[in-house]
């Protein structure tokens, strides 16, 4: 199977690229480098400086024999995305080349601007490249559970069946975004949908937590193949921003009381799961949304999780409760369900404390590059 990656140099489209490769797919991937470019922007660089697309790709195929095919290209190009589903024979697309920050998306108007055009203007791009030139090739949106919101009742895959007057129909679960970058995600799921129900196409949305972890099972050993483990205020996930905090000598910074519930999903896992959504394909004019998480954490369980796990290491971390930079519920219902990958035969990587040790002795290779003054919160919204 030829899949295509669109944001393939991120911090899940590289490592999906390494791991289809190594399983026989035939991966291609577009990026743009607009990642990069934010990061610079705003002082949030990854942990480890990795390479470029091309000289990657060199360095992976020298030490395994396998090649992955890059474009620099922008994903809002239809004719450049026409012409690449075309000469590569594409089967399946996996969209990852959106703007993949919430406080980056609230950060003025020029940002805010920037993550509305690019997210929803890449998603109608590729729509409208596979209407035009292969209808039948399955796309697979990564999402987020953030469209969901944090509603009072609990949260289905993608869809509610609804008794009203007497009458019943399935609908799309009701989202409310805190965030525009989440909200642009609503849009992203609401035009798939639209062009599923009006031209047929094949989606699966990928309704994914908060991820986390630096080491890729599998990979070559070597700091060029490392993800783009970012564990700023801006791009980087609050488990890979605690555990730099706690190896660094800085307090966790729990935002608010803490409260606050999600699903979070290791990186691993969350490469099996785009695998399995690659292998249980939907039929023509089907849209299926998977709710892509393993485990439900309060951030508090969070910060107590990884104080422990510094204290087996010999670290006294400890923690620091600021005011919330973000507009978000603190205390709230929080249950969602995520029957689908387990039905399908995922077997989740569970954070526990022999995770959390391992993951800290892993990072901990690079504490020198942690630069404290990116894990403070710099934009309130």
């Amino acid at each position: 199977m030829n899949v295509l990656i669109l944001g393939i140099d991120g911090y899940i489209g590289w490592p999906l690229a390494m791991f289809l490769t190594e399983r026989g797919y035939r991966v291609v991937g577009i990026d743009n480098y607009d990642r990069r470019r934010i990061a610079r922007e705003t002082d949030s660089e990854a942990l480890v400086e990795t390479p470029l697309l091309q000289e990657r790709t060199d360095k992976y195929l020298g030490f395994t024999g396998f090649e992955i095919k890059t474009y620099q290209e922008d994903c809002k190009n239809v004719s450049a995305l026409k012409k690449i589903l075309e000469t590569e024979a594409i089967d399946t697309i996996i969209h990852l080349a959106e703007q993949p920050s919430a406080p980056y998306s609230m950060k003025d108007i020029e940002s805010g601007s920037y993550t509305i055009a690019n997210n929803v203007g890449s998603t109608f791009s590729v729509i409208q490249a596979v209407i035009q030139h292969n209808p039948k090739c399955h796309i697979i949106k990564l999402g987020t559970m953030g469209e969901y919101g944090t509603p009072n009742i609990d949260i289905e895959e993608g869809w509610i069946d609804v008794n009203h007057n007497g009458r019943s129909d399935r609908f799309l679960f009701p989202r409310q975004a805190s965030s525009l970058y989440h909200t642009t995600k609503i849009m992203d799921t609401d035009l798939l949908w639209f062009y599923c129900r009006s031209a047929g196409l094949r989606v699966t949305d990928l309704m994914q937590g908060p991820v986390y972890g630096l080491e890729v099972y599998g990979a070559p050993n070597d700091h060029a193949f490392l993800p783009n483990f970012h564990y700023d205020d801006i791009f980087g996930t609050v488990l890979n921003r605690f555990v730099c905090q706690a190896l660094t000598g800085i307090p966790l910074t729990v935002y608010g009381n803490g409260s606050q519930t999600r699903g979070y999903i290791n990186l691993n896992d969350a490469l099996r799961c785009i695998e399995l959504s690659i292998l249980n394909a939907p039929g023509e004019g089907e849209m299926v949304i998977r709710n892509q998480f393993t485990q439900l954490f309060s951030v508090n369980k969070l910060a107590e999780m990884v104080l422990s796990a510094a204290s087996k290491i010999g670290i006294d971390a400890t923690i620091s409760q600021l005011p919330n930079p973000r507009f978000e519920k603190e205390d709230h219902y929080y249950h969602a369900k995520n029957d689908s990958f387990n039905d399908l035969g995922l077997q989740p990587t569970m954070l526990d404390q022999e995770f959390l040790t391992s993951f800290m002795n892993t990072v901990s290779t690079f504490s020198s590059r942690i630069d404290p003054k990116k894990v403070m919160p710099r934009i309130k919204w």
